[in-house]
């Protein structure tokens, strides 16, 4: 299973577009910011699912704060992060998702891709593919293991 991880688009939607046409994936996560961006997404590409949750330049969200949901057999936790104060630190975040009894830990909000493997979940931030070096991230999941890339899309303004 291939897991494409949007967050903070900032209303430039050519670079999602773009890597779902290259990397053809399962799965959609876009973290936020903002949630029209994911909706155009959905739109053009109606057949593959895609989870989003609203960031705080989502003045009016259209869904939950978060997500927590099973892809591939591994538990998904799902947030933008600014909730959580991310940019302050990761404990609250990575606190909540243990709780819950996530595999996987996706936030945003930092606009700085970060992987790493905390308290047995790996924890990633794709970056931005709105605005900086417009990044993304792939999560693919096989036969239980899981295997996480960070990609650089293309933009019309770079």
């Amino acid at each position: 299973m291939k897991i494409l991880i949007f967050s903070d688009s900032h209303r430039n939607v050519d670079p999602m577009i773009g890597a779902v046409s290259e990397e053809k994936p399962d799965v959609i996560f876009h973290l936020g910011d903002l949630e029209s961006d994911a909706l155009e997404l959905n739109r053009k590409f109606p057949s593959i699912p895609l989870h989003s949750v609203p960031g705080n330049c989502d003045l009016m969200p259209f869904g939950i704060r978060r997500v927590i949901i099973t892809e591939g057999g591994k538990k998904i936790f799902a947030t933008h992060g600014h909730t959580y104060n991310v940019k302050a630190g990761l404990d609250g975040l990575i606190n909540t998702a243990a709780s819950a009894g996530a595999d996987v830990v996706l936030f945003g909000h930092t606009h700085i891709p970060y992987f790493e493997e905390k308290a047995g979940m790996l924890v990633i931030n794709p970056g931005s593919c709105g605005k900086g070096k417009h990044t993304y991230g792939v999560l693919t999941i096989e036969n239980g293991k899981m295997d996480y890339e960070l990609q650089e899309c293309f933009s019309w303004d770079d």
